[in-house]
């Protein structure tokens, strides 16, 4: 007796295994990871995403939540697991996972503790796609893309950090709130560490190609009377901010990773402020990944911007790279 299915369908060709040809793998479903998610589908970036995680009810409400809206997108094939298996074959890897900072913790501890779960995870997530691109979300960001490429063996244009993308999004984002100025036509860009020591390019600060610095010399030192550099202050304290009202920062990184995702997927060649290898730049010495200016394509990392900063500018971005070292240095792996 034929079924439904057999009685609905006739087959033309030898039905074959589908492949997904642009796979994404997200590590991590929390706030950060569901983020990350949606903002990916919204965009169509992936015939299939795979979610993977430890905890394996939320895993599985997560994943039924959005095959339960596929209608409403195009992406074909969304999937979950415990095990790294169901990311086989990713063209690209986000990873969300890690600890949270405790109260009273010390960076380094939080640091370490985050370097033991990337033992775990990072080793599976290239066993099951060794062709990947993986991109670092979880924090601190610099450390542990630096982490993750020495514990991955892919070679340094394949293991990206999401850096200053979300830094500088916030900085244009504030730059045309006090211009009136939609923050795409506003061009600024905050490199460095993400986080307390990023460094603000004051000098490359645009609008339609007029520098800012050239009409406004004060901008950003502390004799600025409009005090821009409150702008960046802003920027480090934003994150701060947001986790205090509402418990952790999501929609906007998620929207920061899918902006990097669409680069890479669809080989824009577009330049983003990503975490990177920086040592032998700007004086730089140690094997440190800090946020660059990177041309983005789908083979990752193709070229680094050389960007002409001024000499106090160097220098905090030298700082930057020595915080990071100081804490990195004595990371056991």
């Amino acid at each position: 007796m034929a079924s439904l299915k057999e009685k609905l369908i006739g087959h033309l060709a030898t039905t074959q295994p589908s492949q997904s040809h642009n796979k994404i793998t997200i590590v991590g479903v929390g706030a950060v990871g569901m983020a990350c998610a949606i903002s990916i589908l919204l965009k169509d970036l992936a015939d299939e995403v795979a979610l993977v995680d430890v905890m394996e009810d939320k895993l599985k409400g997560e994943m039924m939540d959005l095959q339960h809206g596929s209608l409403f997108l195009r992406t074909h094939k969304i999937v979950s697991g415990k095990d790294y298996s169901v990311s086989a074959g990713s063209k690209l890897v986000v990873v969300t996972a890690g600890a949270r900072q405790q109260e009273g913790e010390s960076r380094l501890n939080l640091v370490q503790r985050n370097v033991n779960i990337f033992k775990h995870i990072i080793p599976d997530i290239v066993k099951n796609s060794p062709d990947c691109i993986i991109l670092v979300v979880s924090n601190p960001v610099d450390i542990l893309t630096y982490v993750a490429w020495k514990l991955s063996g892919l070679p340094m244009h394949r293991v990206i950090g999401s850096g200053c993308n979300l830094d500088s999004a916030r900085f244009r984002y504030l730059m045309g709130e006090r211009l009136g100025i939609h923050s795409s036509s506003c061009h600024g860009w905050v490199i460095g560490e993400h986080g307390d020591s990023s460094v603000p390019v004051w000098s490359g600060m645009n609008v339609a190609g007029v520098n800012l610095k050239e009409l406004h010399p004060e901008l950003g030192t502390d004799k600025d009377k409009e005090n821009w550099k409150k702008v960046h202050r802003d920027v480090v304290d934003s994150a701060y901010e947001v986790i205090k009202l509402k418990g952790y920062t999501s929609w906007a990184i998620g929207m920061s990773v899918a902006d990097m995702v669409g680069t890479i997927m669809k080989n824009l060649n577009k330049v983003h402020p990503v975490s990177t290898m920086v040592k032998d730049l700007h004086g730089i010495k140690n094997e440190v990944f800090l946020s660059l200016p990177c041309i983005l394509g789908n083979h990752g990392i193709s070229n680094i911007v050389k960007m002409v900063l001024k000499p106090d500018e160097e220098a905090q971005l030298q700082k930057s790279a020595t915080t990071l070292w100081d804490i990195q240095k004595d990371l056991k792996f």
